[in-house]
């Protein structure tokens, strides 16, 4: 066992070594387009949100920098890991920079995107490159699914690496690992009354004239989707508080840019529920690495009381059972979510805050965990009395 272990060391040096850090920008990464989509396609948890796809598609919207950095691992002339970054004033600080992983409002995981070979020399050379972009400052990461291989791996590697890390909060994201059959899904599902509830309102819908469910993956349908959602999320509350993707000429033009037919190994999903050809509600997704992360939904707020935009969710699982469009769900929601009773399993997301060895000592690991949970209730009192006036 010994000599094994000894040879695993071994393999392991010789495979760090062999790779390479560097910081580059996303135009420089956009020359190599193939390698970064090479990169997604052996990624051990292939979020699309870091994809060539989406990064491009927030860059041309104008909701990320077109210098955007990302720290990048390569072996070579091929990328084995990519997180793009920031540095910013941040609390967790007090008035010094700190580093943070790139993100929108519209990209809900946060972990990089590491290839599985070699997963965890990969993963050591990437902590050293976080030091490095960082200049030894705190890292604050939200986002991050601290249950999957590469969430747990990163932060194996960062303790291997003398880093510090605290945990600010975290919470259980609803997702769905696909099942023999739909039958074999409904089998001692634990809200047995959710389901049967969510039954009766497809069957009242029913009565009113013909339900349908569509699904499109290109072209002219899936422009067409795009825009029965867009309407649907406008005529809503969203659109009266102004948080519409159609409100803002930038986030109207993410929605365009990512449902636009483009090659990669990102696909695009949408599926709508219609009574008599008119859109109840509309579920946007993104498909890669064979999970369907589920974007956006709206549905017709007049028929609220009928639930069709969760409808539309207890339909789109029957799909995905019935067909191989994906083997998980992810439904990319914060806690609290109402898929929390449809879908039966869950991924742990967390917000950490890192300190590298040696860096910035001028508050410790404690007080800036403080400062971050402090900033979170004062978040959330702010949006309790914004929505009591």
């Amino acid at each position: 066992m010994i000599a094994l272990s000894r040879r695993q060391d071994v393999a392991r040096n010789i495979a760090r070594k062999q790779q390479s850090i560097e910081i580059v920008d996303a135009a420089a990464l956009a020359a190599e387009s193939d390698a970064w989509d090479d990169l997604m396609a052996r990624a051990v948890a292939p979020h699309p949100h870091f994809s060539r796809h989406v990064i491009e598609a927030h860059i041309r919207a104008g909701l990320l920098p077109g210098d955007t950095a990302f720290i990048a691992v390569r072996d070579g002339g091929r990328l084995n890991a990519l997180l793009p970054f920031r540095r910013g004033l941040d609390i967790i600080g007090l008035g010094r920079l700190v580093a943070q992983p790139a993100l929108s409002p519209f990209m809900p995981s946060s972990a990089p995107l590491v290839a599985a070979e070699n997963l965890f020399e990969t993963l050591a050379l990437l902590v050293s490159g976080l030091a490095e972009a960082s200049r030894g400052r705190a890292w604050r990461w939200p986002l991050l699914t601290v249950s999957s291989l590469a969430g747990r791996g990163l932060l194996h590697a960062m303790r291997e690496s003398g880093w510090t890390v605290g945990i600010v909060a975290e919470f259980e994201r609803p997702v769905l690992d696909r099942r023999p059959s739909h039958d074999a899904f409904l089998k001692d599902h634990p809200h047995k009354s959710r389901l049967k509830d969510l039954r009766r309102r497809r069957r009242r819908l029913a009565e009113m004239g013909r339900l349908d469910l569509v699904t499109a993956t290109e072209g002219e349908a899936l422009a067409a989707a795009l825009d029965d959602f867009l309407a649907l999320e406008l005529a809503g509350w969203k659109g009266e508080a102004g948080t519409a993707l159609a409100c803002r000429c930038k986030t109207l033009a993410l929605a365009r840019g990512l449902f636009a037919n483009r090659p990669g190994p990102v696909c695009v999903r949408a599926d709508t529920l219609s009574l008599d050809g008119r859109p109840l509600a509309v579920s946007l997704a993104l498909v890669a690495g064979g999970t369907a992360n589920l974007l956006k939904t709206a549905y017709d707020e007049r028929e609220r009381a009928l639930a069709p935009g969760l409808v539309l969710e207890a339909e789109i699982v029957r799909v995905f059972h019935e067909t191989t469009f994906a083997q998980r769900l992810d439904s990319a929601t914060l806690a609290g979510s109402a898929l929390e009773s449809l879908y039966r399993e869950r991924e742990t997301v967390a917000e950490i805050v890192a300190v590298p060895p040696s860096g910035d000592t001028h508050l410790s690991l404690e007080r800036r965990v403080s400062l971050a949970r402090f900033e979170h209730r004062a978040r959330h009192e702010a949006k309790r009395l914004l929505k009591r006036g």
